[in-house]
């Protein structure tokens, strides 16, 4: 469950004794960026009991042999290693290096006898691949970065991924979303812990919000994969998010990238760690969402313009992915969107919300800026405007309608 959900249930497993509630042990490995390595590095290992931060004590182990690569070529050395691991009563994981790599046997040992012993297990971003890998997440919902949610859900079908959640907390077991949710998450640990003052007072030292209110579906549409970068096949998948609109299949993508089917799903599985095809699924069901929320189109309108050959093949995908029809997610989508948001799509030409004929990037901002500020629908010619000194509503507040295919703990 979410920042915006209830208490998180009681973890279901008594602390052994040689464990101690306020000690953290993060869990480093070679190749991962320095930035999510960084966060519960700062928020459990720096004293800030002057601000009314209770104290952690911070454990920083090797998860393998070091030194330990990350971000631009610097090299880490790890005060301790897995076996100290068993003296912290949390045990976070960041960004794994690879979601195509198989992490150490040896660290997904340890990862489960500190569970097993009663420890809160944590995974920012891609460390959820890990957590996955030692069977941490079998039959519990989860989130990571939404462009890798995809792959996390193929590659591990017990589990209840959920892309649209910057956290999800279930009990002895959390896990994050990219990068920044990663602070999201580290601070709701400490007001699980010690209350929202304590919580509050941490998050005014490290400049950020105590509380974030939404989550990753904001940033859905960013489609193209870091580990992409300069790669030949960065060219491929633009064209393919500018062309969604039309019929198009993998063997067409291929034939544009000059290669081989097998070739071409070789070579885009390692980049990306999807299937080509199951990425294409995505994209155009992401796209249907998008034109679900910012226009009118009915549901065989939004097919058509997706690139699904029929209604049908939308509906049936569209339920695989977020377990809900189309019509649904509209509806629901409306729901809980603010008053204030309705009415701005009065001044937003309809054209900013079709799918691109062409390849500007200009043109592709211009698309995505509207959609992103812009929501339609009867309710938005029809929407009062606010009371001057009143508050507006929060499409994201508490008892917000939720969107089909959300998961919370039960």
């Amino acid at each position: 469950m979410s920042q915006d959900s209830v208490t998180a249930p009681e973890a279901a497993r008594k602390l052994s004794g040689r464990r101690r509630r306020e000690v953290v042990a993060v869990l480093l490995f070679s190749g991962g960026p320095i930035f999510e390595s960084s966060i519960p590095l700062s928020v459990f290992g720096i004293d800030r009991q002057d601000a009314g931060v209770p104290r952690y004590r911070l454990l920083v182990c090797a998860g393998e042999d070091g030194p330990l690569r990350t971000t631009g070529g610097l090299e880490l050395t790890a005060p301790y290693g897995l076996e100290a691991i068993s003296r912290a009563g949390t045990v976070v994981v960041p960004a794994w290096r690879s979601i195509t790599s198989p992490p150490p046997p040896e660290a997904l040992d340890a990862l489960r006898r500190a569970h097993e012993e009663g420890a809160r297990i944590v995974g920012l971003c891609t460390g959820a691949f890990v957590l996955a890998a030692a069977g941490l997440l079998d039959g519990r919902p989860a989130t990571t970065h939404w462009m890798y949610a995809p792959t996390l859900a193929k590659r591990y079908p017990s589990v209840h991924v959920d892309p649209r959640e910057l956290f999800v907390d279930d009990g002895d077991v959390l896990t994050s979303a990219g990068t920044a949710a990663g602070i999201d998450l580290c601070l709701h640990i400490v007001r699980t812990d010690h209350g929202t003052e304590a919580a509050g007072a941490l998050a005014r030292r490290l400049v950020v919000p105590p509380r974030r209110t939404g989550g990753q579906e904001r940033y859905l549409d960013r489609s193209l994969p870091e580990e992409i970068g300069s790669d030949p096949l960065a060219e491929v998948v633009a064209w393919a998010l500018e062309h969604l609109h039309e019929q198009f299949d993998v063997e067409t993508l291929a034939a544009r990238a000059y290669m081989s089917r097998r070739t071409f799903d070789r070579r885009f599985r390692s980049l990306t760690g999807s299937a080509p095809l199951q990425w294409l699924i995505t994209q155009r069901v992401l796209q249907a969402q998008r034109l679900l929320e910012t226009s009118d189109y009915s549901v065989d309108e939004v097919a058509g313009r997706c690139g699904f050959r029929s209604p049908v093949a939308l509906r049936g995908h569209f339920r695989r992915q977020l377990g809900s029809s189309p019509a649904a997610y509209r509806a629901a989508y409306r729901a809980r969107r603010p008053q204030s948001d309705l009415q701005a799509v009065a001044t937003v030409p309809a054209e900013a919300v079709l799918p691109m004929q062409g390849g500007s990037p200009a043109a592709t901002q211009i698309r995505r800026t509207a959609a992103a500020t812009s929501a339609t629908g009867p309710a938005a010619t029809s929407a009062a405007p606010l009371e001057p000194g009143k508050p507006h509503s929060d499409a994201y507040a508490p008892g917000r309608a939720t969107l089909p295919g959300q998961r919370t703990a039960p």
